[in-house]
């Protein structure tokens, strides 16, 4: 029975990379096998298949875990049996054949990957995502460049690892990052989802990032990353960054923070100065080629960011979740919340991306213990590239 499996897992996996959308059950009837024996069979198959689709994740995984939870259905087949491993053994006979003579995929690589919004638990809100849940066999040098087509903030590539669930690799369009905020959120929604864990750990270029998640039912609504702890250091070049910014002062001193990626914050004196904020993006580039540049404004729990790093590639940010963090350091050590209280932080509404991220400080000035920031995200569109 174990071989039957076997067979049957082996030909539906080729069945669906070679064979995608024929009908299955239809064929089984032709051969003589009872209908409703092979229909339950086949719609928990059909189940797992739909549940891979949906989270992208390979298929036979799933296949075989249908097959294992069909071990009665299967013994009950009895005799029929061995017509669906014949059955099994031509699908695999004839996938070969096709793609012995030219079928579609013959030559071509394909590259999947998952399309999130994150930071907001709506589509078409937060900061775009895209990650391609199996980079394995994507070359070294196809990494950049796939990163500058899809052209969101950041794009992740999913790797094995040796420490974690799971090793991610973050770009922006135009350079690879150690670590980001919104990437390690929506690839912990995105791997999490299938995996069904409490808690993901993403191996990045800062080490492991631990996530928790919460669920309503099986479905992921909110998760909060363990973020490094960040270092700070004043920022030498305040007077030409207000004037890039168009502000004549800061109310809280101006500092860069470095947890993987380099923030410097100037503090407003209202929400809506930040929002009718027009820096000089050129100006501000030629500052710092890597370093995000942070208008902040607000009051007790409740902030307001706008992130701008042109020299990164990237003009203004709809969610930063590296920058969340170091924010509420940055608040507690000057006073503006208290350690230990959670602020919400809205972004990207200037650029139609609204955005709520969550972050908390626990700890004193003088040593920080732990920074957490959290959010949600939404999955809105699978797709592949063929190369």
């Amino acid at each position: 029975m174990a071989h039957g499996d076997d067979v049957l897992a082996s030909a539906f996996e080729r069945r669906s990379q070679i064979f995608e959308g024929r009908p299955r059950r239809k064929a089984l009837v032709g051969l003589g096998i009872d209908p409703e024996v092979s229909g339950q069979l086949f719609a928990g198959l059909a189940r797992a298949e739909e549940r891979a689709r949906e989270d992208d994740v390979r298929l036979h995984v799933l296949v075989s875990q249908a097959l294992s939870e069909r071990a009665r259905l299967l013994a009950a087949l009895g005799r029929q049996l061995p017509q669906l491993v014949g059955l099994a053994r031509r699908g695999l006979r004839m996938a070969d054949q096709v793609q012995a003579h030219g079928g579609e995929n013959n030559g071509v690589a394909t590259f999947r990957y998952v399309v999130c919004d994150v930071f907001t638990d709506r589509a078409l809100a937060g900061n775009q995502l895209a990650v391609f849940t199996d980079a394995r066999e994507i070359p070294e040098d196809v990494l950049q460049p796939l990163a500058r087509e899809i052209n969101f903030s950041e794009t992740v590539f999913v790797l094995p690892s040796d420490e974690g669930h799971a090793r991610i690799r973050i770009f922006t369009p135009t350079t690879e990052l150690p670590f980001a905020g919104h990437p390690i959120l929506g690839s912990a929604f995105v791997l999490g989802g299938p995996l069904q864990l409490e808690e993901i750990r993403l191996e990045t270029g800062v080490g492991v990032v631990p996530v928790r998640l919460e669920r309503d039912g099986p479905r992921i609504v909110f998760g909060r990353m363990e973020q490094p702890v960040p270092t700070v250091e004043p920022f030498a070049r305040e007077a030409e960054l207000l004037a890039a910014l168009g502000v004549e002062r800061s109310e809280l001193p101006v500092e860069v923070y470095d947890n993987g990626v380099r923030h410097v914050y100037a503090c407003l004196g209202s929400e809506d100065e930040v929002a009718a904020l027009r820096p000089d993006l050129t100006r501000l580039g030629k500052l710092d080629e890597v370093l995000g540049f942070n208008c902040i404004a607000g009051s007790g729990s409740h902030w307001k960011t706008r992130m701008f790093i042109p020299g990164g590639g990237i003009s203004e940010d709809p969610a930063t979740g590296s920058a969340a963090g170091p924010l509420a350091v940055h608040l507690a050590r000057y006073g503006r919340i208290a350690f230990g209280e959670e602020i919400e932080i809205s972004q990207g509404a200037e650029i139609g991306r609204p955005s709520t991220l969550y972050a908390r400080v626990e700890g004193s000035a003088d040593r920080i213990e732990r920074v957490q920031v959290g959010g949600s995200a939404v999955t809105v569109a699978h797709g592949e590239f063929r190369l």
